[in-house]
């Protein structure tokens, strides 16, 4: 953004689709939770993995959300982590008070201390204390309370309280934090009203753009200490053009851990240090250290939060006493320091910092999805779909909302009506194009920067295959379609609430039926080309023609006791569908799906059928991309 957008004025357009229709106040809580938490989660409302509990018998629980820990390699291991959501909507919260009384009792529902619950809580926590038995080390479970507004400090030292309550009855596996609309606010807006500016002492080589030197251990950690204190939010420190920086959930390096556990004193020595970009910089009035202004880590992720959590673990454990062996450490601790590089790019850097994100984690294992708000193809699409087709094109989640209010301060600007996430869209052409439906559904990594589709998408260099914005833009009207006419989702029929990545390669793949009798080669991009034609205004009835056949398949195929419905495949076991729709065969072979292939072959069939003097599905969508 070029001009600051205000909080307040992000705030009115981030709460409009929440307001809208009036209504309950029932319905405005779950509204508010559902994407405030799924924004700062950066998972899709839909996905399996989050259960809506919030009603009677929720136990204090309104969402509950896992997110399931990946490995990259044999030095990194990221635990799985619990999302416990309570939310609180406009006066709903009444301060400390809140805070406690909602802790109180979530914690009492986790450890077992009551009872009415809702048979989906009791799933739930069936589910939790088997997580919480067999944690490990990497696990978290955390409490989230999510509100309007930030907290206040008094407010924020409650969290303090309730950590010690958690973790006095559900052990160390317990966590705790805090989201706001302003949490959501600070990660896209780049240029925040209010600059951070946070003290920290080192020893330097100083040059214009560049502080070379060492930070000690401790130093470092308070430093994010008072990050923390600051913004409420330490993830912010990870999120200057990025997303969700290997934040808190990410990846943990057993090596580093166990270096600040058993030598600290030696830290310096094994770690390759870490990189902070800034706006800038100066000395601070104490006459030691530096004032850095809007920092950000962008290299050395896993380093600081492994400082952070081992440091936060043993400094801040309370008790009056001494321990000799905590002593001994902390006198090793005090020796430790961290190589550290600090980088001016001023407020207008964006490329330099790009440049710097990009080479500093050349050799790290990060996850690529961070870079995908830094990919210059996505930059460069964002900007054609824009003006080609009027579609706003999100490239950070959460960025929709800080467009609308970018639209709502500055009514000069353009006024975009349409959007699509990025992301999203990557996923509906790996489905339909590429046929990739069960990875679709069941797994995002395959369709982040560096994943197998990914590079699958994006290495098609030819220069008459190569992937790009009308691509993009015919996957947003494949999903915009789908969502509008047939509903798809959680509230959807029963047959559409987890198929829609089905739905698209079955579109896909008829249109490719027909675009054999063309002819026409069904390339990606040839299949792109002809599902645009599908949408111009005269083809409105082929288009429909091709749409309803794909929805009358799935929903035969999705209907226990027809003949060729999903219960008879023989990857089904046990009739788990879901798991069933994540198979990364879904769709590939007689072997693994005999009954939707044999459906699919039916219906090509059945597309050639007249009805009297019309002319058939077949006949019309043929006719369209052959104009």
């Amino acid at each position: 953004m070029n001009i600051t957008i205000e909080l307040e004025v992000f705030q009115k357009e981030w709460l409009q689709g929440i307001i809208e229709g009036n209504p309950s106040t029932l319905e405005l809580g779950r509204r508010f939770a559902r994407k405030l938490v799924t924004q700062w989660l950066d998972v899709d409302e839909s996905s399996d993995d989050i259960v809506y509990c919030d009603g009677s018998g929720d136990g204090g629980i309104d969402i509950a959300y896992l997110h399931r820990g990946d490995s990259l390699d044999e030095s990194t291991e990221e635990g799985d982590t619990w999302y416990l959501v309570q939310s609180k909507y406009g006066k709903a919260f009444s301060g400390t008070g809140t805070l406690l009384s909602e802790s109180q009792k979530i914690i009492d529902t986790l450890d077992g201390g009551r009872n009415r619950l809702s048979s989906l809580v009791e799933d739930l926590v069936e589910r939790l204390t088997n997580f919480r038995q067999q944690a490990s080390e990497r696990d978290k479970m955390i409490l989230v309370f999510a509100t309007e507004t930030a907290l206040n400090d008094t407010e924020k030292r409650a969290l303090n309280d309730i950590l010690s309550m958690g973790r006095n009855r559900l052990g160390a596996i317990f966590d705790v934090e805090a989201v706001s609309i302003e949490t959501i606010y600070q990660r896209i807006i780049e240029n925040s009203p209010t600059r951070i500016k946070m003290p920290l002492r080192a020893s330097d080589a100083k040059g214009d753009k560049l502080l070379v030197g060492a930070v000690k251990l401790k130093d470092l950690y308070n430093f994010m200490k008072d990050y923390k204190e600051s913004t409420g939010d330490l993830d912010q420190l990870y999120e200057k053009n990025v997303r969700r920086f290997l934040s808190s959930r990410r990846k943990v390096n057993k090596a580093i851990k166990k270096t600040l556990e058993q030598e600290p004193e030696n830290f310096g020595l094994y770690n390759n240090g870490v990189t902070i970009v800034v706006e800038d910089f100066g000395k601070t009035n104490k006459g030691y250290g530096y004032e850095l202004v809007e920092p950000y880590v962008v290299n050395g992720c896993q380093t600081t939060r492994t400082i952070w959590d081992v440091l936060y673990k043993k400094l801040e454990a309370g008790g009056t006493g001494s321990s000799k062996t905590l002593q001994e450490w902390k006198e090793k601790l005090s020796k430790g320091v961290v190589i550290l590089k600090i980088v001016k790019v001023g407020s207008e850097g964006e490329e330099l910092l790009t440049q710097i994100t990009r080479y500093t984690n050349s050799q790290n294992a990060v996850n690529e999805k961070d870079f995908l708000a830094l990919t210059s193809d996505f930059r460069t699409w964002a900007k054609q779909i824009a003006e080609k087709h009027n579609l706003f094109l999100e490239i950070q989640r959460g960025g929709w909302d800080s467009q609308k209010a970018l639209q709502s301060q500055n009514p000069g600007t353009h006024q975009f009506k349409n959007w699509a996430n990025a992301f999203d869209l990557l996923k509906v052409y790996g489905a339909g194009w590429l046929g990739e439906a069960g990875l679709a559904f069941g797994t995002n990594a395959p369709f982040l920067p560096k994943g197998k589709i990914f590079e699958k998408i994006m290495n098609q260099k030819e220069s008459n295959q190569a992937f790009g914005v009308d691509d993009l833009y015919a996957a947003y009207l494949l999903q915009k379609t789908s969502n509008e006419k047939y509903k798809f989702g959680r509230e959807g029929e029963p047959s559409r609430r987890f198929t829609r990545f089905l739905y698209y390669m079955v579109v896909i793949d008829l249109l490719k039926s027909v675009m054999i009798n063309a002819p026409i080669e069904s390339t990606p991009v040839k299949v792109t080309e002809s599902f645009l034609k599908l949408f111009q205004s005269e083809f409105e009835l082929a288009r429909d023609a091709l749409l309803d056949t794909a929805i009358q398949l799935i929903d035969d195929y999705m209907t226990e006791g027809t003949d060729e419905s999903v219960y008879k495949e023989p990857e089904c076991k046990s009739k788990d569908v879901k798991g069933y729709m994540r198979s990364e065969q879904l769709g590939k072979s007689e072997e693994s799906s005999p009954q939707l292939l044999k459906s699919l072959s039916i219906h090509k069939k059945v597309m050639k059928r007249k009805t009297g003097d019309t002319q058939s599905p077949f006949d019309l969508i043929l006719a369209a991309i052959n104009s």
